[in-house]
């Protein structure tokens, strides 16, 4: 670790304010085709549980579904907890309690808006079988039925100020943190950064 390194993790372990304890990092197909993205991407995960994070979801935006199989055979390869799940766009639209206890979610392909519309049309579904009756469906019907069942405290997106359609419904009072770097190049000062931005912001929930 060099010394500006050190100085940031400095300041991090005396700040007062708690580090986020669920991070998510938001990345493109093409952050992850280029050379050593996936040991980059061990490297964060392994940053994001030494700064005091229980739980990591990566979330990948695929344009080009035909490498999605080829992403996530090396993502199952990861230097990574053992407890590592990794999710593809052959996803039905129904929750998946494999994912619920992971400390590392990786879901490859799965955007915000198609997990919202499946959530919805499994409400549907419930409403027409006599399950549920409409006027009884609240917020938590909606996130019981959502494949990413908790909501971060901090998102990092590099490169670019944009979610790629991540997370529509969870990450709606979570941190955004957009960093001025692309992906090859995050390092263990970024994420302290986003780590130390988050520690100073005061959060509102909405409020």
């Amino acid at each position: 670790m060099g010394l500006y390194d050190a100085y940031l993790a400095t300041r991090h372990r005396l700040h007062d304010a708690e580090p986020p304890a669920h991070v998510a990092l938001v990345l493109t197909e093409r952050d992850l085709l280029a050379d050593g993205a996936f040991d980059t991407l061990s490297s964060a995960i392994g940053w994001a549980f030494e700064y005091g994070a229980e739980r990591v979801t990566v979330s990948v935006s695929v344009l080009d579904r035909a490498v999605a199989p080829t992403l996530i055979r090396e993502l199952r390869r990861l230097d990574a907890p053992a407890e590592t799940v990794v999710r593809g766009p052959d996803a039905d639209g129904s929750p998946d309690t494999s994912t619920d206890d992971a400390p590392v979610r990786i879901l490859v392909g799965l955007g915000g808006k198609a997990e919202f519309a499946g959530a919805v049309r499994e409400l549907a579904s419930d409403v027409a079988d006599g399950e549920i009756p409409p006027d009884a469906i609240d917020e938590a019907d909606v996130a019981d039925r959502l494949l990413f069942p908790e909501e971060p405290d901090l998102v990092i997106k590099t490169g670019a100020e944009r979610l790629s359609d991540f997370a529509i419904w969870q990450s709606v009072y979570a941190e955004l943190y957009f960093t001025d770097v692309n992906w090859r190049d995050f390092r263990r000062r970024e994420y302290l950064r986003a780590v130390l931005d988050f520690q100073d912001r005061q959060r509102r929930f909405g409020r």
